[in-house]
């Protein structure tokens, strides 16, 4: 089974490099080494005459990894494969793959030249039908998806919709499409970006995913690069065991560095750990240790920012949308736009020699995107993947810039009252409490890319109000001196 494996992977780097719908389809193929962990996932005692469904087959790579796991085990002697693939390049070289079980295993095989979705929504639509006597489902299902964004008056969104399933990626349409097309304890393995674990345009993805299924493992590469590293894929992936239906019980949490296994690890979190009960939200929360969280740790971090009277905003101000109003320096007319660069500690400065305008011209059209000038704490939404943090926050005060208004370009979340500034001491004390260690820590659980949006925020939990003053005030007192270390000693001392 070796040499099968090995065989069609040789085929994968040969053909990845003429791919030439790559990018118009999402395509990345997967290396055997990912292939054949994700069918070891499978449990053992469910795999005797298996149907699987390989959705996005691509050469095969998963297909094959499946089926030589149920040979060298002796799990079963038969199968059935649904294998759909669009790329006509690659439905020659899967039926190629398919064809070398012929022999060792009583195989029954069926590839679909098709679009997955527009197949998939086909067989669910027809099933609903009056007419319909038979339903098509899948005991097993094992998929790389595509990743790319589905536009929303797009045909995908549309077909997606007629059978009850909203999202925005093709990689939670593969997998929604695939969670409706199993039979009852169907497992199904895919590896997917972790993207859709947080963040507002998942939820409606997420608690579909939870209403109708149960996850049993899921499995994190320490290195971002690793896992696709042949087609230079920085986003963060995970493995995931779904299984249609049933009790949600524990979940197995698994880490590698790379896609070679050799440190894997793996342990048990209750289903609590994995979504927090009365989250309305649904965010999936991903731990890697045993030890307590953050939150466990201090009950008292239970607050969420609208319990501490504080409200979150993305930056109003959409910079290539109001291009005839950026200034590169200040001028008449104009007031201070701030972007991320512009926050450096405690410290705001600016104007600011950089690529990007310091200053936008105010007219009526401008007025309704501004804020009054006050104390303000900001959060980048975006982080370079070489940047150590994921949440890095700075504060505006009304002294930084002699203005009575200011912008905030849309790079930044900005947390306010109402549109208006903050108590000086409590905009402190969130700047100090979402720069520290643990709160770093505690957003990557939940936070699997380099996006800090206002809906990640709202969910967290903070300190009290009095507590975030308290930190506020050292801060104010002490800004000149203090590094990460006193950060991070003094919330421990607060709490």
């Amino acid at each position: 089974m070796t040499q099968i494996l090995d065989t069609v992977d040789k085929e994968r780097l040969a053909i990845n490099p003429s791919l030439k719908r790559k990018s118009e389809l999402g395509q990345f193929l997967t290396p055997a080494s990912v292939a054949s962990f994700m069918a070891s996932l499978f449990d053992m005692e469910k795999m005797s005459n298996p149907n699987l469904l390989d959705a996005g087959a691509g050469i095969g790579s998963l297909t094959s990894a499946f089926l030589s796991r149920l040979i060298s085990e002796g799990l079963s002697n038969q199968a059935v494969v649904t294998a759909v693939e669009i790329d006509e390049v690659l439905i020659s070289k899967l039926t190629n793959t398919l064809s070398l079980f012929e022999g060792t295993l009583n195989l029954g095989r069926q590839v679909i030249a098709a679009d997955f979705i527009e197949w998939a929504t086909n067989v669910l639509l027809d099933e609903n039908s009056l007419l319909s006597s038979t339903k098509i489902r899948f005991s097993h299902a094992i998929l790389n998806p595509p990743y790319k964004k589905i536009m929303s008056n797009s045909r995908h969104r549309k077909l997606l919709r007629g059978v009850g399933i909203e999202t925005v990626n093709l990689y939670s349409a593969f997998v929604a499409l695939t969670i409706e097309l199993m039979e009852d304890h169907g497992q199904i393995v895919a590896i997917i970006p972790r993207s859709f674990c947080n963040g507002p345009y998942f939820r409606p993805f997420r608690q579909f995913l939870l209403e109708k299924a149960v996850i049993k493992h899921m499995h994190l590469f320490d290195s971002r690069d690793k896992a696709f590293k042949d087609d230079e894929v920085l986003q963060e992936n995970v493995i995931m065991l779904l299984e249609r239906g049933k009790k949600q019980g524990k979940v197995r949490i698994s880490t590698s560095r790379d896609d070679s296994f050799s440190d894997y690890e793996v342990n048990c979190y209750p289903f609590e750990k994995i979504v927090q009960p009365k989250d309305s939200e649904f965010f999936i929360h991903i731990p890697t240790s045993n030890e307590e969280s953050f939150i466990e740790r201090y009950p008292s971090v239970c607050f969420s920012l609208k319990e501490i009277g504080v409200e979150v905003s993305t930056g109003p101000v959409v910079d290539f949308r109001v291009k005839d109003h950026l200034r590169d320096m200040p001028e008449e007319g104009t007031v201070p736009l701030f972007y991320p660069n512009h926050f450096v500690g405690t410290l705001t400065e600016w104007p600011k020699v950089m690529k990007k305008p310091n200053a936008v011209f105010v007219d009526e059209e401008m007025k309704k995107w501004l804020y009054p000038n006050g104390y303000y704490t900001v959060v980048k939404r975006f982080s370079s993947k070489e940047e150590k943090r994921r949440i890095v926050a700075g504060v505006l005060t009304p002294s930084s810039v002699n203005y009575a208004e200011v912008g905030f370009e849309n790079g930044l979340n900005v947390l306010h009252y109402q549109k208006q500034g903050i108590h000086a001491e409590l905009a402190f004390g969130l700047y100090a409490y979402l720069n520290s260690t643990e709160v770093d820590k505690y957003f990557r659980v939940f936070n699997g890319h380099t996006q800090v949006n206002a809906t990640d925020l709202r969910t967290m939990k903070f300190p009290s109000r009095e507590k975030l003053e308290e930190f506020g005030r050292w801060v104010m007192s002490n800004s000149d001196k203090i590094g990460q270390e006193e950060i991070d000693s003094k919330l421990e001392e607060i709490l």
